[in-house]
Protein backbone atom coordinates (compact mmCIF):
# COMPACT_ATOMS: atom_id res chain seq x y z
CA UNK A 1 0.00 0.00 0.00
CA UNK A 2 1.02 3.64 -0.33
CA UNK A 3 2.84 4.85 2.76
CA UNK A 4 0.92 7.11 5.11
CA UNK A 5 1.58 8.54 8.53
CA UNK A 6 3.62 11.25 10.25
CA UNK A 7 6.95 9.59 9.29
CA UNK A 8 6.22 9.41 5.57
CA UNK A 9 9.44 10.12 3.71
CA UNK A 10 11.76 8.96 6.51
CA UNK A 11 14.13 6.21 5.35
CA UNK A 12 15.06 3.55 7.90
CA UNK A 13 17.62 0.80 7.33
CA UNK A 14 17.16 -2.18 9.67
CA UNK A 15 19.79 -4.87 10.13
CA UNK A 16 17.85 -8.05 10.81
CA UNK A 17 17.77 -9.18 14.42
CA UNK A 18 15.48 -10.37 17.17
CA UNK A 19 13.15 -8.73 19.65
CA UNK A 20 13.17 -5.01 20.36
CA UNK A 21 14.90 -3.63 17.24
CA UNK A 22 12.44 -5.32 14.84
CA UNK A 23 9.52 -4.18 17.00
CA UNK A 24 10.85 -0.61 16.85
CA UNK A 25 11.15 -0.91 13.07
CA UNK A 26 7.55 -2.15 12.93
CA UNK A 27 6.37 0.92 14.83
CA UNK A 28 8.31 3.27 12.55
CA UNK A 29 6.82 1.55 9.50
CA UNK A 30 3.32 1.79 10.97
CA UNK A 31 3.88 5.55 11.18
CA UNK A 32 4.76 5.77 7.48
CA UNK A 33 8.54 5.36 7.39
CA UNK A 34 10.11 3.51 4.46
CA UNK A 35 11.81 0.67 6.33
CA UNK A 36 14.23 -1.53 4.40
CA UNK A 37 15.40 -4.66 6.15
CA UNK A 38 18.78 -6.22 5.41
CA UNK A 39 18.28 -9.98 5.67
CA UNK A 40 20.74 -12.82 5.34
CA UNK A 41 20.78 -14.72 2.02
CA UNK A 42 18.64 -17.83 2.26
CA UNK A 43 16.73 -16.58 5.31
CA UNK A 44 13.19 -17.82 5.87
CA UNK A 45 10.15 -15.89 6.96
CA UNK A 46 7.73 -13.33 5.63
CA UNK A 47 3.97 -13.36 5.27
CA UNK A 48 1.17 -12.16 7.51
CA UNK A 49 2.10 -14.45 10.40
CA UNK A 50 5.46 -12.69 10.78
CA UNK A 51 3.77 -9.79 12.58
CA UNK A 52 6.80 -7.89 13.88
CA UNK A 53 8.35 -7.83 10.40
CA UNK A 54 5.27 -6.26 8.81
CA UNK A 55 5.36 -3.17 6.66
CA UNK A 56 8.95 -3.30 5.35
CA UNK A 57 10.82 -4.17 2.22
CA UNK A 58 13.70 -6.63 2.28
CA UNK A 59 17.05 -6.95 0.59
CA UNK A 60 19.31 -9.95 1.24
CA UNK A 61 23.02 -9.13 1.52
CA UNK A 62 26.00 -11.34 2.30
CA UNK A 63 27.93 -9.05 4.61
CA UNK A 64 31.05 -11.22 4.28
CA UNK A 65 31.27 -10.32 0.60
CA UNK A 66 32.99 -6.99 -0.06
CA UNK A 67 30.70 -6.01 -2.96
CA UNK A 68 27.60 -6.72 -0.88
CA UNK A 69 29.17 -4.92 2.06
CA UNK A 70 29.66 -1.87 -0.12
CA UNK A 71 25.99 -2.04 -1.10
CA UNK A 72 25.13 -1.94 2.60
CA UNK A 73 27.35 1.13 3.04
CA UNK A 74 25.63 2.83 0.11
CA UNK A 75 22.23 2.14 1.68
CA UNK A 76 23.50 3.57 4.97
CA UNK A 77 24.60 6.69 3.10
CA UNK A 78 21.05 7.11 1.80
CA UNK A 79 19.27 6.41 5.09
CA UNK A 80 17.95 8.78 7.73
CA UNK A 81 18.04 6.15 10.48
CA UNK A 82 19.94 2.89 10.93
CA UNK A 83 18.76 0.28 13.45
CA UNK A 84 20.95 -2.58 14.64
CA UNK A 85 20.64 -4.94 17.58
CA UNK A 86 23.90 -6.87 17.64
CA UNK A 87 26.37 -7.24 20.49
CA UNK A 88 28.80 -4.32 20.86
CA UNK A 89 31.56 -4.47 18.28
CA UNK A 90 29.82 -6.66 15.69
CA UNK A 91 28.97 -3.81 13.31
CA UNK A 92 32.50 -2.42 13.70
CA UNK A 93 34.00 -5.79 12.75
CA UNK A 94 31.80 -5.86 9.66
CA UNK A 95 33.04 -2.44 8.62
CA UNK A 96 29.61 -0.92 9.19
CA UNK A 97 30.17 0.79 12.53
CA UNK A 98 29.05 4.31 13.35
CA UNK A 99 32.38 5.97 12.53
CA UNK A 100 32.29 4.71 8.95
CA UNK A 101 28.53 5.29 8.67
CA UNK A 102 28.63 8.88 9.94
CA UNK A 103 31.64 9.66 7.78
CA UNK A 104 29.56 8.74 4.72
CA UNK A 105 26.35 10.26 6.06
CA UNK A 106 27.03 13.02 8.64
CA UNK A 107 23.30 13.54 9.36
CA UNK A 108 22.65 9.85 10.03
CA UNK A 109 20.93 8.67 13.20
CA UNK A 110 22.59 5.39 14.17
CA UNK A 111 20.35 3.49 16.60
CA UNK A 112 21.94 0.67 18.61
CA UNK A 113 19.77 -1.73 20.63
CA UNK A 114 21.30 -4.00 23.29
CA UNK A 115 20.38 -5.42 26.66
CA UNK A 116 23.38 -4.32 28.71
CA UNK A 117 24.43 -1.27 26.64
CA UNK A 118 27.47 -0.45 24.52
CA UNK A 119 29.81 -0.33 27.52
CA UNK A 120 30.04 -1.59 31.09
CA UNK A 121 31.30 -4.83 32.68
CA UNK A 122 28.43 -6.89 31.23
CA UNK A 123 28.33 -5.28 27.77
CA UNK A 124 29.66 -8.34 25.91
CA UNK A 125 27.81 -11.00 27.91
CA UNK A 126 24.85 -12.92 26.50
CA UNK A 127 21.46 -12.28 28.05
CA UNK A 128 17.76 -11.99 27.46
CA UNK A 129 14.89 -9.81 28.62
CA UNK A 130 14.52 -11.62 31.94
CA UNK A 131 18.17 -11.10 32.85
CA UNK A 132 18.15 -7.43 31.97
CA UNK A 133 15.08 -6.54 34.02
CA UNK A 134 16.41 -8.67 36.88
CA UNK A 135 19.38 -6.31 37.18
CA UNK A 136 17.26 -3.15 37.20
CA UNK A 137 15.02 -3.95 40.15
CA UNK A 138 11.96 -4.17 37.93
CA UNK A 139 11.67 -7.96 38.09
CA UNK A 140 12.30 -7.91 41.83
CA UNK A 141 9.36 -5.56 42.31
CA UNK A 142 6.81 -7.63 40.37
CA UNK A 143 5.01 -10.59 41.89
CA UNK A 144 3.96 -11.76 45.33
CA UNK A 145 6.02 -12.08 48.49
CA UNK A 146 7.12 -15.61 47.59
CA UNK A 147 8.89 -14.94 44.30
CA UNK A 148 9.05 -12.55 41.33
CA UNK A 149 6.53 -12.92 38.50
CA UNK A 150 7.75 -12.89 34.89
CA UNK A 151 5.97 -10.03 33.05
CA UNK A 152 6.35 -11.66 29.61
CA UNK A 153 9.02 -9.66 27.75
CA UNK A 154 7.00 -6.46 27.84
CA UNK A 155 8.95 -4.58 30.51
CA UNK A 156 12.38 -5.24 28.99
CA UNK A 157 12.40 -5.99 25.27
CA UNK A 158 9.48 -3.84 24.25
CA UNK A 159 8.89 -1.27 27.01
CA UNK A 160 12.45 -0.64 28.14
CA UNK A 161 14.00 -1.51 24.80
CA UNK A 162 12.03 -0.86 21.60
CA UNK A 163 10.09 2.13 22.91
CA UNK A 164 13.23 3.88 24.11
CA UNK A 165 15.03 3.08 20.87
CA UNK A 166 12.14 4.60 18.92
CA UNK A 167 12.00 7.64 21.18
CA UNK A 168 15.75 8.06 20.92
CA UNK A 169 16.11 7.81 17.16
CA UNK A 170 13.21 10.20 16.55
CA UNK A 171 14.65 12.73 19.01
CA UNK A 172 18.01 12.42 17.27
CA UNK A 173 16.33 12.75 13.86
CA UNK A 174 14.73 16.02 14.99
CA UNK A 175 18.19 17.28 15.97
CA UNK A 176 19.76 16.06 12.73
CA UNK A 177 17.18 17.81 10.58
CA UNK A 178 17.65 21.05 12.52
CA UNK A 179 21.45 21.01 12.53
CA UNK A 180 22.70 18.47 9.98
CA UNK A 181 24.43 16.62 12.81
CA UNK A 182 23.85 12.91 13.12
CA UNK A 183 24.73 10.84 16.17
CA UNK A 184 24.69 7.42 17.81
CA UNK A 185 21.75 6.41 20.01
CA UNK A 186 22.81 3.82 22.61
CA UNK A 187 19.49 2.24 23.69
CA UNK A 188 19.99 -0.36 26.42
CA UNK A 189 17.22 -2.34 28.07
CA UNK A 190 18.83 -1.87 31.48
CA UNK A 191 18.61 1.90 30.95
CA UNK A 192 15.04 1.89 29.68
CA UNK A 193 13.63 -0.53 32.24
CA UNK A 194 15.25 1.50 35.02
CA UNK A 195 13.67 4.63 33.56
CA UNK A 196 10.29 2.89 33.63
CA UNK A 197 10.75 2.50 37.40
CA UNK A 198 10.63 6.30 37.88
CA UNK A 199 7.36 6.19 39.83
CA UNK A 200 8.73 3.57 42.23
CA UNK A 201 11.87 5.66 42.72
CA UNK A 202 9.67 8.65 43.50
CA UNK A 203 7.53 6.73 45.96
CA UNK A 204 10.66 5.39 47.63
CA UNK A 205 12.03 8.92 47.96
CA UNK A 206 8.87 9.85 49.88
CA UNK A 207 9.16 6.76 52.06
CA UNK A 208 6.14 5.15 50.40
CA UNK A 209 7.80 2.17 48.70
CA UNK A 210 9.55 -0.81 50.23
CA UNK A 211 12.00 -3.11 48.41
CA UNK A 212 10.04 -5.98 49.98
CA UNK A 213 7.88 -7.24 47.12
CA UNK A 214 4.18 -7.74 47.87
CA UNK A 215 3.96 -5.08 50.57
CA UNK A 216 3.33 -1.95 48.53
CA UNK A 217 0.41 0.08 47.25
CA UNK A 218 0.81 -0.84 43.58
CA UNK A 219 2.22 -4.37 43.75
CA UNK A 220 -0.93 -6.23 44.81
CA UNK A 221 -0.64 -5.90 48.57
CA UNK A 222 -3.44 -3.34 48.93
CA UNK A 223 -6.95 -4.80 48.90
CA UNK A 224 -8.09 -1.89 46.73
CA UNK A 225 -5.44 -2.37 44.03
CA UNK A 226 -5.18 -6.03 43.11
CA UNK A 227 -6.71 -8.99 41.26
CA UNK A 228 -9.42 -11.30 42.62
CA UNK A 229 -10.65 -14.73 41.56
CA UNK A 230 -14.36 -15.22 40.89
CA UNK A 231 -16.68 -18.17 41.45
CA UNK A 232 -16.19 -19.47 37.92
CA UNK A 233 -12.38 -19.30 38.00
CA UNK A 234 -12.19 -16.03 36.11
CA UNK A 235 -10.38 -13.01 37.49
CA UNK A 236 -11.15 -9.31 37.84
CA UNK A 237 -8.99 -6.30 38.60
CA UNK A 238 -9.92 -3.49 40.97
CA UNK A 239 -7.97 -0.28 41.49
CA UNK A 240 -10.02 2.46 43.18
CA UNK A 241 -7.15 4.44 44.70
CA UNK A 242 -9.22 7.60 45.23
CA UNK A 243 -11.63 7.70 48.20
CA UNK A 244 -14.70 8.46 46.09
CA UNK A 245 -13.97 5.57 43.73
CA UNK A 246 -13.37 3.18 46.62
CA UNK A 247 -16.66 4.31 48.18
CA UNK A 248 -18.43 3.49 44.92
CA UNK A 249 -16.88 0.01 44.79
CA UNK A 250 -18.05 -0.63 48.34
CA UNK A 251 -21.53 0.71 47.61
CA UNK A 252 -22.03 -1.45 44.52
CA UNK A 253 -20.59 -4.66 45.96
CA UNK A 254 -21.88 -4.28 49.51
CA UNK A 255 -18.36 -4.42 50.93
CA UNK A 256 -17.97 -2.76 54.33
CA UNK A 257 -15.73 0.18 53.55
CA UNK A 258 -15.97 1.57 57.06
CA UNK A 259 -14.66 -1.63 58.60
CA UNK A 260 -12.05 -1.97 55.87
CA UNK A 261 -11.01 1.54 54.73
CA UNK A 262 -8.64 2.20 51.84
CA UNK A 263 -5.78 3.13 54.14
CA UNK A 264 -2.60 3.82 52.14
CA UNK A 265 -0.43 3.10 55.18
CA UNK A 266 -0.93 -0.64 54.80
CA UNK A 267 -2.88 -0.99 58.03
CA UNK A 268 -5.39 -3.85 57.78
CA UNK A 269 -4.57 -4.71 54.16
CA UNK A 270 -4.20 -8.50 54.60
CA UNK A 271 -7.48 -8.84 56.52
CA UNK A 272 -9.37 -6.56 54.12
CA UNK A 273 -7.95 -8.41 51.15
CA UNK A 274 -9.13 -11.75 52.54
CA UNK A 275 -12.62 -10.33 53.10
CA UNK A 276 -12.88 -8.81 49.64
CA UNK A 277 -11.50 -12.00 48.08
CA UNK A 278 -14.29 -13.98 49.70
CA UNK A 279 -16.85 -11.54 48.32
CA UNK A 280 -15.56 -11.79 44.74
CA UNK A 281 -15.40 -15.59 44.97
CA UNK A 282 -19.12 -15.62 45.71
CA UNK A 283 -20.14 -14.66 42.14
CA UNK A 284 -19.02 -15.23 38.57
CA UNK A 285 -16.85 -12.85 36.58
CA UNK A 286 -19.85 -12.04 34.37
CA UNK A 287 -21.83 -10.98 37.45
CA UNK A 288 -19.12 -8.53 38.51
CA UNK A 289 -18.79 -7.20 34.96
CA UNK A 290 -22.52 -6.52 34.80
CA UNK A 291 -22.37 -4.74 38.13
CA UNK A 292 -19.12 -2.76 37.85
CA UNK A 293 -17.83 -2.43 34.30
CA UNK A 294 -18.10 1.10 32.94
CA UNK A 295 -18.48 2.68 36.39
CA UNK A 296 -15.97 4.78 38.34
CA UNK A 297 -15.21 1.82 40.61
CA UNK A 298 -11.98 1.34 38.60
CA UNK A 299 -12.78 -2.18 37.49
CA UNK A 300 -11.97 -4.41 34.54
CA UNK A 301 -12.14 -8.14 33.90
CA UNK A 302 -8.85 -9.97 33.38
CA UNK A 303 -9.13 -11.18 29.77
CA UNK A 304 -6.99 -13.42 27.64
CA UNK A 305 -6.02 -12.11 24.20
CA UNK A 306 -8.88 -13.94 22.49
CA UNK A 307 -11.43 -12.39 24.84
CA UNK A 308 -9.77 -9.00 24.49
CA UNK A 309 -10.32 -9.01 20.74
CA UNK A 310 -14.06 -9.57 21.28
CA UNK A 311 -14.59 -6.97 23.97
CA UNK A 312 -16.96 -4.19 22.79
CA UNK A 313 -14.59 -1.39 23.80
CA UNK A 314 -11.69 -2.89 21.87
CA UNK A 315 -13.94 -3.64 18.89
CA UNK A 316 -15.37 -0.13 18.69
CA UNK A 317 -11.92 1.47 18.86
CA UNK A 318 -10.52 -0.92 16.26
CA UNK A 319 -7.62 -1.87 18.52
CA UNK A 320 -7.19 -5.11 16.57
CA UNK A 321 -7.06 -5.49 12.81
CA UNK A 322 -6.72 -8.45 10.49
CA UNK A 323 -4.10 -8.70 7.77
CA UNK A 324 -4.45 -11.67 5.43
CA UNK A 325 -6.48 -13.45 8.09
CA UNK A 326 -4.01 -12.82 10.93
CA UNK A 327 -5.26 -10.77 13.87
CA UNK A 328 -2.80 -8.23 15.23
CA UNK A 329 -2.63 -4.85 16.92
CA UNK A 330 -3.46 -1.78 14.86
CA UNK A 331 -0.83 0.98 14.68
CA UNK A 332 -0.58 3.04 17.85
CA UNK A 333 -0.80 5.83 18.85
CA UNK A 334 -3.44 7.52 16.72
CA UNK A 335 -3.01 10.78 14.83
CA UNK A 336 -5.80 13.17 13.85
CA UNK A 337 -4.16 14.51 10.68
CA UNK A 338 -1.61 11.91 9.62
CA UNK A 339 -2.88 8.49 10.73
CA UNK A 340 -0.51 5.56 10.45
CA UNK A 341 -1.31 2.29 8.74
CA UNK A 342 0.12 -1.18 8.36
CA UNK A 343 2.03 -0.97 5.08
CA UNK A 344 1.72 -4.65 4.24
CA UNK A 345 2.63 -8.11 5.41
CA UNK A 346 6.20 -9.05 6.20
CA UNK A 347 8.25 -9.41 3.04
CA UNK A 348 9.95 -12.60 1.96
CA UNK A 349 13.63 -12.08 2.78
CA UNK A 350 15.41 -10.56 -0.20
CA UNK A 351 12.26 -10.11 -2.27
CA UNK A 352 12.64 -6.37 -2.87
CA UNK A 353 16.27 -6.03 -3.93
CA UNK A 354 15.73 -4.42 -7.31
CA UNK A 355 13.08 -1.99 -6.09
CA UNK A 356 15.09 -0.99 -3.02
CA UNK A 357 18.26 -0.34 -4.97
CA UNK A 358 16.35 1.67 -7.55
CA UNK A 359 14.52 3.75 -4.96
CA UNK A 360 17.38 4.33 -2.54
CA UNK A 361 20.49 4.39 -4.72
CA UNK A 362 19.36 5.45 -8.19
CA UNK A 363 17.06 8.27 -7.16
Amino acid sequence: MKAQGPLKGVKVLEFVGLGPAPFCAMMLSDMGADVVRIDRPGAHGGGAHDVMARGRRSIALNLKDEAELETARQLIASADIVLEGYRPGVMERLGLGPDIALNRNPALVYGRMTGWGQFGPLAHAAGHDLNYIALTGALGAIGDAEKPAIPLNLVGDFGGGAMYLGFGVLAALHHARATGEGQVVDAAIVDGATSLMASQHQLAAFGLWSPRRGTNLLDGAAHFYTVYECADGGFVSVGPLEPEFYALLCEKTGFDGEAWPADWSGKGWPEAKAALAALFRSQSRAHWCDLLEGTDACFAPVLDYEESARHPHMVERGVYVELDGVRQAAPAPRFSRTPGAIQGAAPKPGADREAVLADWLDA
